[in-house]
């Protein structure tokens, strides 16, 4: 692992305005004093609705918290009624954006095209991409990592130059009780870094995991992963920055084993 620990939370549909905002108060008023994430040991960005995005930016000004959007239009401007373009997410504070989520893909028929359009949209606003990568059925490692390179590559097909960060998620096991077993995470985010690592347009990308995602994990996959995605875990802020307190003690182990070297 190289750079910060990265640690992001997606809140989905889950959230009424009002408790959405709550949730910012309290979150904000936890990571503005966490050290870690003031220090930019750990990078941790929120992805809020749309209606949410505006006061997701308010709550966490003056720290450094990422507001995201959880989709972006493949244009940037346009007739494309009901779509939200990635200039104008950008205008309002907007630094990343979840693209290529499984429930994108299975519930409104968005294809790799679609989300290597989106994944362009946002890198030529710089935004960086959240890339939902991930299989769909249960397979062996390596099986799961040449399916999930293969995803990269179209998803990123025709994309400007520009990091990302590529949130393997398999699909079997988003909402699961239990997340991929490690040795599986490990064998798949490694291929993931090693594919992107090769490609010069690509530097400074980072692979997270998500997909029932939660405390203990993070430390149990080590280096192997450069941070995490989290989903529901996430909805108690104490929870939440028990995570953070654990990216933070990777991030020290990190630099204590950089110093060494």
């Amino acid at each position: 692992m190289s750079g910060p620990v990265t640690v992001g939370v997606s809140l989905k549909m889950y959230f009424g305005h009002q408790q959405a905002a709550d949730w910012f108060a309290r979150v904000a008023e936890r990571v503005r004093d966490h050290p870690a994430v003031a220090s930019g040991a750990v990078r941790f960005f929120v992805i809020p609705t749309y209606l949410q995005i505006l006061p997701a930016v308010r709550a966490f000004e003056g720290t450094p918290v990422l507001i995201g959007a959880q989709d972006v239009a493949t244009e940037d401007a346009g007739a494309f009624t009901g779509e939200v373009s990635a200039p104008e997410l950008a205008e309002v504070g907007v630094r990343v954006a979840e693209i290529g989520h499984a429930e994108r893909r299975r519930l409104f028929g968005e294809t790799d095209e679609i989300v290597a359009a989106k994944a362009a949209a946002a890198l030529r606003n710089d935004i960086t991409p959240v890339l939902c990568i991930g299989e769909t059925e249960r397979m062996s490692g390596a099986d799961a990592a040449a399916a999930t390179i293969a995803q990269l590559q179209g998803d990123l097909e025709g994309a400007p130059a520009g990091p990302v960060i590529a949130a393997y998620e398999p699909v079997w096991a988003i909402g699961a009780p239990q997340p991929a077993p490690a040795q599986h995470i490990v064998a798949v985010a490694r291929a993931l870094r090693a594919a992107l690592g090769s490609d010069p347009a690509r530097a400074g990308s980072v692979v997270i995991y998500g997909g029932s995602a939660g405390p203990g994990l993070l430390t149990e996959l080590g280096d192997a992963v450069d941070g995490l995605f989290l989903g529901r875990f996430a909805h108690d802020p104490d929870a939440l920055v028990a995570v953070l307190d654990e990216a933070s003690a990777l991030a020290d182990l990190e630099s204590r084993a950089g110093e060494r070297a």
